[in-house]
């Protein structure tokens, strides 16, 4: 994802640009205006005492956009910002970061819908991957998949632990047909065979199939807890519906 244009330049330090609107007693940009920036970027909303405050729409001169709530001239609160790459995201900021609630488009057609946390994915979280149809529901720690989760694929499920965006440990294969495959995912060493001998080991993850069964309730291990299993339970349903 690219963040290019979500810093902006604060017009109140040196040469203030272009403004047309309300002003203060004290002479400061207060209420309703527009402004032209030095560097070329416009900005049309309220202001409060000379900041961006409440809400307006910046435009970056590279074609990104801003749409929301600002406060001290961040993007704070609501808002849906437009990359320049095609992205775009829409849900809760806090002090011009990410952080809350919020769905990421991406230029691939991708999907994130779930928490966020200083521009990062974390917390609950659903992505979908537009090529494939396949989706990952479950946890997020430092925008990747974390803790207990399940990726659905067209007639197949896993459910496991994940661990820098791999699965991780036990956890088992859920088919359509009715039955489950249960096992673990490990790292193995995997010989390279030419070069030196510290470059010619590599790790691999590997499943190992322990056992077929009927279907059974599943129940996230290790790092999940109560609250982040329902959170997930309802994310799913939102997705559904």
């Amino acid at each position: 994802m690219s963040d290019a244009g979500s810093v902006d330049l604060d017009d109140e330090q040196g040469y203030l640009g272009e403004y047309e609107g309300e002003r203060n007693e004290a002479g400061e940009r207060h209420g309703f205006g527009r402004a032209v920036l030095p560097n070329g970027d416009t900005y049309q909303g309220l202001y409060e005492n000379g900041k961006r405050c409440g809400q307006g729409t910046y435009r970056f001169k590279n074609g990104a956009r801003y749409i929301g709530e600002y406060y001290q001239n961040l993007k704070h609160g609501h808002g849906i910002f437009y990359y320049p790459d095609g992205s775009k995201y829409e849900g809760s900021w806090v002090e011009d970061l990410r952080q809350g609630h919020g769905v990421y488009s991406y230029p691939n057609g991708d999907t994130y819908d779930g928490e966020w946390l200083r521009h990062q994915r974390q917390g609950q979280g659903v992505y979908v991957y537009k090529a494939t149809g396949s989706q990952y529901c479950g946890s997020w720690a430092g925008g990747k998949m974390q803790g207990a989760g399940e990726i659905i694929h067209l007639n197949h499920r896993f459910q496991g632990n994940f661990h820098s965006n791999y699965p991780s440990g036990p956890g088992k294969y859920v088919f359509d047909i009715g039955c489950e495959q249960h096992g673990e995912y490990m790292q193995v060493e995997q010989d390279r065979g030419d070069g030196d001998e510290e470059e010619s080991v590599s790790m691999q993850l590997k499943w190992k199939p322990k056992s077929v069964s009927g279907l059974t309730l599943w129940s996230p291990v290790k790092e999940s807890t109560e609250g982040q299993v329902e959170k997930l339970k309802e994310l799913k349903t939102q997705k559904v519906n």
